[in-house]
């Protein structure tokens, strides 16, 4: 199976879990949540959570590749690969949040709006896809390609940062899905056409 394939393949999976979800699970997911209130795990999501702000990740990536460029080639490529993949993945989630105006669940919760009400730029209308898993999963992989003995966890931290908005009723199952493979195929789009480094130019990384 050559790579556009596994590429079209993936994509239209992701497509039909989205809408499986948004169809039989979105709403009894988040409801389920709500329903429990703030139970003593909440305040540990609401940390977890915290790691995928994108912030930190743009800020950091940009200072690695200024101090490191002339010293460190290699801290200094992983911090323009982070701040690329962070900032490329972010950007496309904005996009598609503006364009998509996907209520989030605290309208369906406040005034039973579900859906999409295309072109907004109000926080309550750009549920999908979910930015904090997109960049998440961004640095997730990032970090497993980079350094591949730390993959395991590094992916398993970039999912509980992608549960924690679906815990917190910040998102939907959907949007959380979403915003997981565009933070991992644009990580993996990136490596592969611009920062792979020459000594495994031969190789290619899969979904």
């Amino acid at each position: 199976m050559n790579r556009a394939l596994q590429w079209g393949v993936t994509s239209a999976t992701v497509i039909l879990l989205c809408i499986f979800s948004y169809n039989f699970a979105d709403i009894k997911t988040a409801l389920w949540f709500h329903s429990l209130g703030t139970p003593w795990f909440y305040e540990l999501f609401e940390i977890i959570t915290f790691f995928g702000d994108s912030f930190a990740y743009l800020t950091g990536g940009i200072l690695l590749y200024v101090v490191f460029k002339k010293t460190r080639t290699h801290a200094a490529y992983a911090g323009l690969f982070l701040f690329t993949t962070v900032a490329v993945s972010g950007l496309s989630a904005d996009l598609f949040k503006f364009i998509c105006g996907r209520a989030r669940p605290n309208l369906f919760f406040d005034k039973h709006l579900y859906g999409f009400a295309f072109f907004q730029l109000e926080k309550a209308w750009t549920s999908f896809p979910s930015g904090h898993s997109a960049t998440a999963l961004s640095v997730a992989m990032v970090v497993a390609l980079l350094y591949p003995r730390w993959k395991t966890i590094a992916l398993f931290a970039g999912f509980m940062v992608a549960f924690s908005r679906i815990v917190l009723t910040q998102h939907y199952i959907s949007d959380v899905l979403a915003g997981s493979f565009l933070g991992i195929a644009s990580t993996i789009l990136l490596y592969n056409h611009y920062f792979k480094s020459k000594s495994d130019a031969s190789e290619t990384i899969k979904i």
